[in-house]
């Protein structure tokens, strides 16, 4: 199962950076284009856009799964554990509970833009909300395990909130 959940972040790790070359080809290509022939591509406007998006809802999940988001884990190595485990289950719960409204949020959306095409490429509207709802879901997921690991595999909070280096095992934070 590590392995599977190994190469499926992999896979994701290499559709961001497709998504990031896509996206800085685009718009320097835009960007000469106008400069140089006077001309812009409408649509590469848009399919960079859309590779922004889905560039910032993959690396919000990859960030998640290795820990690599905004955290402040001072207070975790001073308090008992006690309180690190209080302390933990709240930001888990959290967490559970923003990406619970990330996700009926995005999935309104879905509901609404359903029948919605962008201007110049005709990409259906919805596709790009239903990507929050996967993105909510997949981060809800995540801090599910998390408190998993900590109540049933009795993993320790400062190793659940060490920095996972590319090996995927949990590294420590330098």
């Amino acid at each position: 199962m590590n392995k599977f959940l190994n190469t499926l972040f992999r896979v994701i790790e290499i559709m961001i950076a497709v998504f990031l070359a896509l996206m800085i080809v685009l718009v320097f290509l835009n960007v000469a284009g106008r400069y140089l022939f006077s001309v812009g591509f409408v649509w590469s406007e848009e399919i960079a856009r859309l590779c922004f998006i889905f560039l910032v809802y993959l690396g919000s999940i990859e960030a998640m799964r290795d820990n690599r988001h905004l955290m402040i884990d001072t207070l975790m190595t001073k308090v008992p554990m006690l309180a690190q485990k209080i302390v933990y289950s709240l930001v888990q719960g959290c967490i559970i509970w923003l990406m619970i409204i990330q996700t009926r949020g995005s999935w309104g959306l879905v509901m609404q833009n359903r029948n919605n095409r962008w201007v110049a490429t005709g990409f259906p509207a919805h596709f790009v909300h239903f990507f929050g709802v996967i993105l909510g879901v997949s981060i809800a997921i995540i801090a599910v395990s998390n408190l998993v690991r900590l109540f049933v595999f009795k993993t320790p909070v400062l190793d659940l909130i060490k920095i996972r280096d590319d090996s995927g095992e949990p590294g420590t934070v330098e």
